[in-house]
């Protein structure tokens, strides 16, 4: 499954990548140049995914490289700062630059996943969770959860949940690949 990572400059994209990924969170801040990818394992019901994770730069300059990056994208998770209402009023457009250059098939199903990173900092906190929960549920039903990639919050089990999601939107798109889970259901009884 390919995992597209869209968002602001410093929303914490790769440190939820980080933390997700490898367990850790670091507090010196690189900018991603352009995009980097990296895979994880993981376990879904009684099969094994691998997600192909983008994390791609947040700066207007990288912009022309991105449809090379979201092409054959299965998934997309869109990613704000709890404190910069600036980086969620900018989601819409993030999302419909992801559409018009990843063109992916039956875009009304396509699973997207909007992450509000940064609640450790609550007391800073400007954008409202019942905002971002009713921008989820008017754009297409998103998955929505709040995080900290710094604490670890949340993490793992937005991206296990959006794997699930691209992985039934995938096989019931996919004939064969219903029946391929159908053999290791039945192999594992």
């Amino acid at each position: 499954m390919k995992v597209v990572v869209i968002g602001n400059s410093a929303v914490g994209k790769t440190s939820l990548i980080q933390q997700f990924e490898h367990s850790r969170f670091s507090e010196h801040f690189k900018p991603t140049i352009g995009a980097d990818f990296s895979n994880k394992e993981i376990q879904l019901d009684d099969r094994v995914v691998i997600l192909q994770i983008w994390d791609t730069a947040g700066q207007e300059r990288f912009q022309s490289l991105s449809s090379a990056f979201y092409r054959g994208a299965d998934c997309c998770a869109l990613v704000y700062d709890v404190t910069k209402p600036e980086t969620f009023e900018a989601l819409m457009n993030w999302k419909q630059i992801f559409m018009a250059k990843s063109a992916p098939n039956n875009p009304e199903t396509f699973p997207f996943l909007v992450i509000g990173n940064k609640v450790d900092l609550e007391d800073q906190r400007k954008v409202k969770t019942s905002e971002a929960k009713k921008f989820c549920h008017e754009n297409g039903k998103m998955i929505f959860y709040e995080s900290s990639a710094k604490n670890n919050f949340n993490v793992e089990v937005a991206f296990k949940e959006l794997g699930a999601l691209a992985t039934k939107r995938q096989m019931a798109s996919n004939p064969e690949m219903q029946a391929q889970g159908s053999m290791v259901n039945t192999q594992k009884m």
